[in-house]
């Protein structure tokens, strides 16, 4: 695998931080990036240009963003844009076209750097889109691209480069993009049937992730499995966590894989971490008027040990709708959501302004920290994604079937944030590191040794180094599709060379099913 480019993409997340005492409770900043986008970002996705792409659903009525010169989609009346390219480094909005319905729908960055997406609502159900970022660069479909309708599924990059595709709405199978044949067929997962609660489900956009084996580990509702796809057989069979609580679409809570930790080519443990969600009967409630309680626990599983067995712990703030994702220092990032009701038209309330950050390596009792509030609620279909420069991007929130601006407790929500953790404050500036080689897009390849030179103005730790690795996710619906954070091995290889500039040197995955 040496002669291989790591990675599956052409955008490469290393970052590097230093292991800085913690900071004060409600740490983190935020700022308006710009007041509208034109669209409600209901799906994101960051590109290898430092683009993001987002786009909301073509039904939503007129959007604030017309397409260019005059365009309209076809067989349609509507001129605006359900689709904008965001340029990260000059904030800039391009609108793009979408042809067909991407509501609820699911997507992968590819190998080569392309986005292909999947599925959708109505004429959506099977179609593919691929874009390809450039300066005039648009959305190009796929007719039937898909074998079976695809609306809330969920997808996952393979070792093979490929993506799978996995459930949706009354979608109890699997599928694979792009095909190997004509008559490649969709196999049945009768897991998707045993997590679905009737006239709920509770089981939409399962968490998936590839375990270090090749193998995927599928949450959906409350349980989960270890799934061997090529076989379509079910390899262990996880504890249902303790509760029994539903975790999945509509009763929405959002799950990581803890960073993986790498000696010597191996991880050292396979963690999952599952937080929110709504309880039993809170979809039916809410459709009635009656709005519970959002959950407050995390369950915790070491799905890599013998016997993995759930440990349970209480959040600061309970959480429906809300986002997780891993930051560059290791840590999770809980954002967005509601703390009463479920997803869906009209059916959450009480938005949680407040963040959250969770320390997987601090003992359980002191993991958790409150950072500071949002000004802007966000709740259902909203999204958030981490930046290069380690910011995180915050966009979207529509609870409505239309675009809403007036007399409703949640507007519909076209401005983009962004939340800056605490290890951008300036209080961190000296302890902030600046890599000074390799440059950005240099090519690495597997399993080979990568020195990272460093320059930090306060006092360094040599043995409390870490190099971590971020792979973009795709981000909708409380889930972060393909997100992965390695920490990579450095044998204790930090090095002074000279005054504030260092040097540590760390390998990177030794194959494909790691990272």
């Amino acid at each position: 695998m040496t002669s291989t480019l790591l990675y599956h993409h052409l955008l490469l997340l290393v970052i590097l931080l230093l292991h800085a005492p913690l900071c004060p409770a409600a740490g983190g900043s935020w700022s308006l990036l710009l007041p509208s986008i034109g669209i409600s970002a209901m799906h994101m996705q960051l590109l290898p240009n430092d683009r993001v792409v987002m786009y909301d659903r073509t039904d939503f009525g007129i959007s604030n963003i017309s397409l260019p010169n005059g365009k309209c989609r076809p067989n349609s009346t509507d001129c605006s844009a359900h689709s904008v390219e965001y340029d990260v480094g000059s904030n800039t909005i391009r609108p793009l076209m979408v042809l067909t319905n991407v509501w609820c729908s699911s997507g992968t960055l590819m190998p080569d750097g392309s986005l292909v997406q999947t599925g959708g609502w109505a004429d959506g159900y099977r179609r593919v889109r691929i874009y390809k970022s450039c300066a005039t660069c648009d959305w190009q479909e796929i007719r039937n691209g898909l074998n079976q309708q695809r609306w809330y599924a969920t997808n996952h990059l393979l070792p093979d480069e490929r993506q799978i595709i996995i459930g949706g709405r009354q979608a109890f199978n699997y599928e694979f993009y792009p095909k190997m044949s004509a008559t490649e067929n969709s196999p049945s997962f009768p897991f998707l049937v045993q997590t679905n609660d009737p006239n709920v489900e509770n089981n939409l956009y399962p968490f998936v992730f590839l375990y270090p084996d090749g193998n995927l580990f599928v949450f959906a509702n409350n349980r989960a499995i270890l799934f061997n796809y090529s076989k379509n057989q079910v390899v262990k069979t996880y504890p249902t966590m303790p509760g029994g609580q539903p975790r999945n679409y509509p009763s929405t809570g959002s799950a990581v894989l803890l960073p993986l930790r790498m000696k010597k080519g191996v991880a050292e443990s396979v963690e999952v971490l599952v937080c929110g969600g709504a309880p039993k009967g809170a979809f039916a409630n809410a459709n009635n008027g009656r709005f519970d309680g959002a959950l407050d626990t995390c369950g915790r599983i070491r799905i890599s040990d013998p016997n993995p067995q759930w440990v349970m712990e209480t959040m600061p703030l309970a959480r429906v709708m809300g986002d997780m994702l891993l930051l560059p220092n290791g840590h999770v990032l809980i954002i967005n959501g509601a703390s009463a009701g479920v997803a869906g038209w009209e059916l959450g309330r009480n938005p949680v302004l407040s963040p959250v950050t969770y320390r997987p390596v601090n003992q359980i009792g002191s993991r958790f920290e409150v950072q500071n509030p949002s000004t802007k609620p966000r709740v259902y279909h909203s999204t958030a994604v981490l930046l290069r420069d380690g910011r995180v991007l915050v966009g979207g929130s529509n609870p409505h079937d239309k675009y809403v601006f007036t007399n409703v407790l949640y507007p519909t929500e076209l401005s983009l944030e962004a939340f800056s953790p605490s290890y951008l404050d300036p209080s961190s500036s000296s302890s902030r590191p600046r890599i000074l080689s390799p440059k950005t897009k240099t090519k690495i390849r597997y399993g080979k040794r990568i020195a990272v030179t460093f320059m930090v103005s306060g006092p360094v730790d040599l043995n409390s180094v870490t190099v971590t690795m971020v792979s973009p996710s795709f981000n909708t619906h409380s889930f972060s599709m393909n997100q992965r954070l390695l920490v990579l091995d450095n044998a204790n290889s930090t090095k002074a060379l000279g005054r504030s500039t260092y040097r540590v040197v760390v390998t990177a995955p030794h194959y494909k099913k790691v990272d």
